[in-house]
C-alpha cells in the first residue's frame, strides 16, 4: 500500500497545484522584489515589476539567478529578511570561488524537514525505522536536511556523519539501522569495507537507501541494491534552493517527483534559454516560491534532465524530473564531442566493473585526449597480460561504440583511487590546468 507524508499536496489535482504555485508565486516576487535589491535591480534592468506577474504562465518574464550572482553577493546580499530571523546558515563547498551561502527561519527549516520527510516516507519510512544518515554533517546540507526529515516521521534518527567506515559498519549492525542516507559512492565504498571484513548484506539490517549529492546511474542503482541488500532511491536537491528533498523518487522509480508546493521547475534550452515543452530535454530551472530568507528566482541549475506530468502509478500527481543526465559545466568537449562522466559510468557499470573510477581528459600538441582509469577485482587484475589487455579492449571498443572517440582504458589495482565520503571526484580535466 503506497503511503503519503501530506497526501493532500502529493495527490491534489493538477488545477490546484498550478493555482497554488500562482499565487506563491506572486507573493513571492513582491517580497524579493521590496527587499532583496539586488532583485529589484535586476528585474528592472529586464523591464519587469512584481504587476507583470499574475501567474505561473509569466514566470518567464522574470530574469534568470546564476550561481555567479550568488557569489556576487557574498554573503548576505540576497536575504530578503533581516539576519536577526535567520537561525540557520549552510554553505556549498566553495571549490571553485566564494562559497554559497544560504540563509533559513524557523519556517524556511520547517518547510525543508516536510520534503524531506515525503522522500523518506516515499522510501517506506516511518516511525518505527532507524534512520542512519551518513551525509556530512556542518555547512553541507546533506546531513541536517535528511535529519530534519527523520525526526519529523518519528523514526529514530543515527546522525552518523561521513568517514570512519569501520565504525559506520559496526553502528549498522549495533543499532539495527533500517533506512542509510549518503551519497551513492559512499555507499559503494559501505559495501566495499563490509565484504572486506568478511560479512555481507546479511549481517546488516537495511532495507532502503535514499542516495543524493552527486550524479548516478541505474546500473550503479542494481550494484548498491545488490551488494547492501535494500531498495535504492534518489532523492535531489541544490543548497541555492534549499538542499535535499527538492524531488524524491518513489516506490515506482520512473522519476523524481518534484515539490511543486514549494518549488517551480522549467526546462530551458541551455543556448538559448528558451523554455521547452515537456518531454524534451534541457536545463532544469527553479523557483523557490515559499522560502522567506532565501527566495531565489529562476535560478539555473546546470543539471540536464526532462519533466513529465502523467500521473504517476504510485497516486502522487507532482511532476516528475529524470535523474540529471549530466551537467551543462560537467560536460566535456573531447576533440568536439560531447561526453558526460554518467555515459562512461553506465558503460563500465553495464560490463560488471566496480564504480571506482577515474576520467583524465589531456592536451598534447594541441590534440585532445581521454583516459579512463578504472579499479577491477584482484583475482581479475591477477590475470595473464593477454587477459588484462582483452578486458581493455573490449572496454575501448564498448566506450568508442557509444561515445563515438576514441577512448584509452588503464585497468588498476583495487584501492588505487582515492575513496571520498562525500562526493566522488570523477574528472580531472588536465586542459584547465594548462590553460
Amino acid at each position: 500500500m503506497t503511503r503519503y507524508y501530506q497526501p493532500e499536496i502529493e495527490t491534489a489535482p493538477r488545477e490546484t497545484i498550478r493555482a497554488l504555485q500562482s499565487e506563491r508565486l506572486v507573493d513571492a516576487v513582491r517580497r524579493i522584489y521590496n527587499n532583496v535589491p539586488f532583485y529589484r535591480e535586476k528585474m528592472q534592468r529586464a523591464g519587469v515589476t512584481p504587476d507583470d506577474i499574475r501567474s505561473v504562465d509569466d514566470l518567464d518574464r522574470l530574469p534568470f539567478s546564476y550561481k555567479q550572482d550568488l557569489r556576487d553577493t557574498y554573503p548576505y546580499g540576497l536575504l530578503a529578511v533581516p539576519l536577526r530571523d535567520v537561525v540557520r546558515l549552510h554553505a556549498s563547498s566553495g571549490t571553485t570561488g566564494k562559497q554559497i551561502v544560504a540563509g533559513y527561519t524557523r519556517r524556511d527549516l520547517d518547510i525543508w524537514a516536510d520534503c524531506c520527510a515525503r522522500a523518506l516516507t516515499a522510501a517506506g519510512c516511518d516511525e518505527n525505522d532507524v534512520v542512519h544518515v551518513s551525509y556530512g554533517y556542518g555547512l553541507f546540507t546533506g546531513g541536517l536536511g535528511a535529519d530534519g526529515g527523520a525526526m519529523k516521521l518519528g523514526a529514530t534518527t543515527v546522525p552518523v556523519s561521513s568517514g570512519n567506515t569501520q565504525r559506520q559498519i559496526t553502528i549498522l549492525q549495533d543499532f539495527g539501522s533500517t533506512i542509510l542516507c549518503c551519497t551513492p559512492s559512499y555507499a559503494l565504498h559501505i559495501a566495499e569495507v563490509l565484504h572486506q571484513n568478511g560479512l555481507t548484506k546479511d549481517d546488516i539490517h537495511l532495507k532502503a537507501g535514499i542516495f543524493g549529492a552527486e550524479p548516478w546511474t541505474n546500473e550503479m542503482r542494481r550494484q548498491i541494491e545488490e551488494q547492501l541488500g535494500l531498495k535504492a532511491f534518489d532523492i535531489y536537491g541544490l543548497t541555492e534552493i534549499i538542499g535535499p528533498g527538492v524531488a524524491f523518487e518513489c516506490g515506482e522509480q520512473t522519476g523524481m517527483h518534484i515539490n511543486e508546493d514549494h518549488f517551480i521547475v522549467e526546462v530551458i534550452d541551455p543556448e538559448t534559454g528558451r523554455v521547452l515543452p515537456e518531454g524534451e530535454q534541457g536545463e532544469l530551472v527553479f523557483s523557490a516560491i515559499t522560502k522567506e530568507a532565501f527566495p531565489i528566482l529562476r535560478y539555473r541549475t546546470r543539471d540536464i534532465g526532462v519533466i513529465s506530468r502523467g500521473k504517476c502509478a504510485c497516486g502522487r500527481t507532482l511532476v516528475k524530473m529524470s535523474k540529471p543526465r549530466g551537467r551543462t559545466d560537467d560536460m566535456l568537449i573531447v576533440r568536439g564531442v560531447n561526453v558526460f562522466p554518467s555515459q562512461i559510468e553506465s558503460v563500465l557499470l553495464s560490463l560488471g566493473y566496480p564504480a571506482n573510477y577515474r576520467i583524465v581528459v589531456d592536451r598534447k600538441a594541441n590534440n585532445d585526449s581521454i583516459e579512463v582509469q578504472v579499479e577491477i577485482s584482484n583475482d581479475v587484475f591477477s590475470d595473464t597480460v593477454r587477459g588484462l589487455t582483452d578486458r581493455g579492449r573490449q572496454l575501448e571498443d564498448a566506450l568508442k561504440s557509444l561515445l563515438g572517440i576514441a577512448a584509452r582504458v588503464k585497468l588498476l589495482e583495487p584501492g588505487t583511487i582515492e575513496r571520498s565520503t562525500g562526493k566522488a571526484v570523477r574528472v580531472i580535466d588536465k586542459r584547465k590546468l594548462l590553460d
